[in-house]
């Protein structure tokens, strides 16, 4: 991996000058920003400790004290447009709120060594912290990079929060146990499932959701109901076509997210069946695409621009209180995601 200049000035941390003078990161950031509301023996301690541990503030915290607005970056490698779409909403919406800025680099490829390049590229653009979601959230290579550039990091749908690590999620889960006790309060107990991209722990965590609420209600999922996808419309025709070709093919689709499930009715209809008479389908996200398709998807309803909105305020919390990649306390956000029932979901057959 290509290794990153360290920034020499960040050797000692707030957090160090905190422990230094047996105070909170938060009075530091005060002390250091020159804010009213510290007592004056406070004061001097943490002054004290400044001087013995030669502490220079992050020079991003310094201008966000200031009120100069900051740029933070966001890598991105998803392949659903949809989820950019929505990303990039919720993103730019905190930017514009807090008068800073959003750099965005989109991956040529969804492999390491194009991830390093991708960091590398918004090191040199001095951004002050960086949000990332999947499937750049779950990338160590990235978080190696700027956790050596000691830069904050928020990720987004990473599943499994590492160690002092700002995180947003969604209890992915949970959520596809609910979509599947949905289908089989509708009588469906054959339902082929359509995962997402292996490298991504919501893929895994949703799957996971899927299996234990069918094992919960009696009943064995068989291997050939399970069909890899990589949350693209291409991929969820591809699988959508696998299950119809079945000898004994399934009442109900559970895509895991709506682009796939969209695929999914595309190829139904091309089979000549009736969603949901013959056929039910659901996805995952409630995506613009949700509503674009006939009938219209029944969905999890995934915050996504909600979810980009708190990452970017995480960044600029860590960001005033002077934290670099990996000074902070672990903060984990899960939001709360809802189950939107529509008009492609409906009773098995009889």
């Amino acid at each position: 991996m290509a290794r990153a200049k360290r920034r020499t000035q960040q050797t000692v941390t707030i957090n160090d000058v905190a422990r230094q003078a047996g105070v909170s990161a938060m009075t530091v950031s005060r002390v250091v920003n020159r804010e009213d509301g510290v007592r004056p023996a406070t004061r001097e301690k943490v002054l004290k400790a400044v001087e013995v541990l030669n502490y220079q503030p992050n020079r991003s915290a310094r201008r966000l004290a200031k009120g100069t607005d900051v740029h933070i970056g966001l890598i991105y490698a998803n392949p659903s447009d949809s989820y950019l779409g929505r990303f990039l909403q919720g993103a730019l919406g905190a930017a514009q709120q807090t008068d800073n800025h959003l750099i965005v680099d989109i991956c040529a490829e969804d492999s390491p060594a194009e991830y390093v390049a991708s960091a590398l590229r918004l090191a040199k653009a001095n951004i002050a912290g960086v949000i990332l979601p999947p499937p750049t959230s779950g990338s160590n290579e990235i978080l190696s990079v700027f956790k050596e550039l000691q830069i904050p990091v928020a990720t987004v749908a990473n599943g499994a929060a590492a160690q002092r690590s700002l995180d947003i999620n969604i209890d992915d889960e949970a959520a596809a146990a609910a979509m599947t006790q949905h289908l089989l309060a509708l009588g469906h107990s054959r339902i082929g499932f359509v995962r997402g991209p292996q490298d991504q722990i919501s893929s895994t965590l949703r799957e996971r959701g899927f299996r234990a609420e069918m094992t919960k209600a009696g009943f064995t999922v068989a291997p050939e109901l399970i069909v890899d996808g990589e949350f693209t419309y291409r991929s969820g025709v591809d699988a959508a076509e696998r299950l119809l070709q079945l000898d004994d093919p399934p009442s109900a689709i559970f895509a895991s997210n709506d682009d796939m499930a969209a695929a999914a009715i595309g190829v139904a209809h091309r089979h000549g069946l009736v969603v949901p008479d013959d056929l039910s389908v659901v996805g995952f996200d409630n995506s613009p695409t949700a509503i674009s398709v006939w009938p219209e998807l029944t969905t999890v309803d995934q915050p996504v621009s909600a979810m980009a909105a708190s990452a970017f305020n995480l960044v600029l919390n860590a960001i005033g209180e002077g934290l670099g990649g990996g000074d902070h306390d672990s903060i984990e956000r899960v939001h709360s995601c809802a189950l939107i029932e529509r008009e492609s979901s409906g009773p098995i057959k009889k």
